[in-house]
């Protein structure tokens, strides 16, 4: 029976970390897609397609946690990883009770995303994670 490979978004809009993270998340054997804005993944085919979101915590436009909660009220939840350069409590307990899966902080270790992500493709209940 073919089972495709989960999709992963991956949404930053600083080129250098989103080709970084796109090479960290393909070597741990995903496939994965790339955009520079929340916007521009709304915008794509991959909004019905991804398994999993792995995006930047703090963007131009509409920001992560925005896009986690846009995903929610419109229907179209996606298990969603923050990534943040800048951590701090209170953004992180706001992505909790958003229902964000987890929290990782710049620059990524690849046990812990894939840890996340693996956890945040399982299905039912996923502790949140930083």
């Amino acid at each position: 029976m073919y089972c495709p490979d989960p999709l992963i978004a991956l949404i930053d809009d600083d080129a250098s970390a989103r080709n970084a993270t796109r090479a960290l998340v393909r070597s741990l054997g995903f496939s994965v897609v790339v955009f520079g804005s929340a916007e521009e993944f709304l915008a794509s085919n991959a909004v019905n397609e991804a398994a999993c979101l792995v995006t930047d915590l703090r963007m131009p436009g509409m920001t992560g946690l925005e896009l986690c909660r846009h995903l929610v009220t419109t229907e179209r939840p996606i298990p969603t990883i923050l990534v943040t350069a800048f951590p701090d409590e209170v953004s992180r307990a706001i992505a909790e009770r958003s229902g964000v899966t987890a929290y990782l902080v710049k620059p990524l270790e690849s046990d812990r995303l894939l840890r996340s992500i693996r956890s945040s493709i399982g299905g039912g209940a996923v502790p949140f994670s930083s």
